[in-house]
């Protein structure tokens, strides 16, 4: 009886969502038309935009700590792009503009890029000669497309990872001020002082002639909020996420009646655990997203360098506070896991290509970011100091008294 009364009521299901399907439908069909047609003029909007990319060439002698690029970096990346209302969000398709801060080694030799969509270039180059007066800026063809066009006349072979934070961004990595760079490089005790950017420069300078390695950082700027998974999505506010993890470490040395003692058990490295979250709620923040390939001609792929790459983030780990960790990697644990060896094939094809196109945030890869502060961008990307020995890193030789003067102030 009950099993004739389950399938009587199993089978009348499909004919209730029909009859009800003048309620859900029109419901169901307007919201799958509004997504559509956000991401046609979203797409349309993408198509349109212009890129340059800039090569930096790093003076010969730095003086200024990672504050000074910090403050460079803030002041430059820091432009959203007059995403301020509906009209130009859902009508006209418009984004959050992204940039890309990219640190490459072509054969040994080093450089630092910015790729930026064209109208914010005389903003990059201003803020950098004025933290940077020594410096020089000038714009390159993408060594991407370089290598892409040789790859059609030669076989290559290419690893590469993107990179996740081991703990939730409320947590900062180690930065230049916890390696005591806070203050003004060049004085005299110089070797005494550890730039963590060195052994990421001192590798990627040791490869061979033939080889590549490509590190980029593709970066917006934060408003302070995830969109979150679902039907209709929903916004989580970072600012307060950081600030609730800070009141829940806090909350756990408050005295209380039952234990009037709490805050003895207070170390020295929870004091300067919540001392770094509270910093970063005083920082600009940016959504990010970080990637790295090595990549050669095949008779000069040397796999040890897979090692180099997965290490190069290391020096900014803490146990305390967070760190990175690769992330999607092109390649798979087990053998089972590919047997054909076609899912590899198309992992390296897709990393080239999110690489080359510096995508994250939007189509066509969109990948899980997250968000680092200005401090904690310049850790990672900034000039090294005379600290930095490394042969292949090529600065200015002779000084200029003064950057171009038509620039806009």
């Amino acid at each position: 009886m009950e099993t004739e009364i389950f399938l009587t009521t199993f089978k009348s299901i499909p004919n209730m969502i029909f009859k009800s399907a003048r309620f859900w439908l029109p419901l169901v069909l307007v919201i799958l038309g509004w997504r559509l047609w956000v991401n046609y003029v979203r797409e349309d909007w993408l198509s349109k935009v212009k890129w340059v990319l800039l090569e930096i060439r790093v003076p010969k002698e730095v003086f200024k700590s990672p504050a000074a690029m910090e403050m460079a970096l803030s002041n430059a990346l820091s432009q959203g792009g007059g995403v301020a209302t509906n009209y130009k969000k859902f009508w006209e398709g418009r984004v959050i503009n992204w940039f890309s801060l990219e640190i490459v080694s072509l054969g040994g030799e080093i450089h630092f890029l910015i790729r930026s969509p064209i109208g914010f270039r005389r903003i990059i180059e201003s803020q950098i000669y004025s933290q940077y007066p020594q410096a020089e800026i000038f714009e390159v063809e993408d060594y991407v497309e370089e290598a892409i066009k040789d790859m059609h006349k030669q076989e290559w072979a290419l690893w590469g990872t993107e990179f996740k934070l081991t703990k939730e961004d409320a947590y900062p990595i180690k930065t230049y001020t916890d390696y005591g760079l806070d203050k003004a490089v060049g004085s005299t005790d110089e070797n005494e002082r550890i730039d963590p950017i060195t052994p990421m420069l001192e590798w990627m300078g040791s490869i061979g002639p033939n080889e590549q390695v490509w590190f980029q950082i593709v970066l917006r700027v934060s408003k302070w909020t995830y969109r979150q998974s679902g039907l209709f999505g929903g916004h989580d506010d970072y600012r307060a996420k950081t600030q609730k993890v800070l009141a829940e470490m806090r909350a756990k040395f408050e005295p209380s009646e039952d234990d009037q003692f709490k805050r003895l058990a207070m170390t020295e490295e929870d004091k300067k655990t919540m001392a770094a979250i509270a910093r970063t709620l005083d920082k600009q923040g940016f959504d990010c997203g970080i990637r790295s390939i090595y990549l050669a001609p095949k008779d000069s792929f040397d796999g040890m360098n897979i090692t180099g790459l997965t290490g190069i983030m290391k020096q900014y780990n803490s146990f305390s506070l967070n760190g990175f960790a690769p992330s999607n990697v092109t390649d798979f644990d087990n053998p089972w896991q590919d047997r054909s060896g076609n899912k590899k094939v198309a992992k390296k094809r897709e990393m080239l290509d999110a690489y080359a196109q510096r995508s994250w945030f939007y189509p066509p890869y969109i990948r899980p970011h997250f968000v680092l502060t200005s401090e904690e961008l310049a850790t990672i990307f900034h000039f090294p100091g005379r600290v930095s020995e490394t042969p292949s890193l090529g600065r200015i030789e002779s000084n200029k008294s003064e950057p171009p003067t038509n620039l806009p102030i």
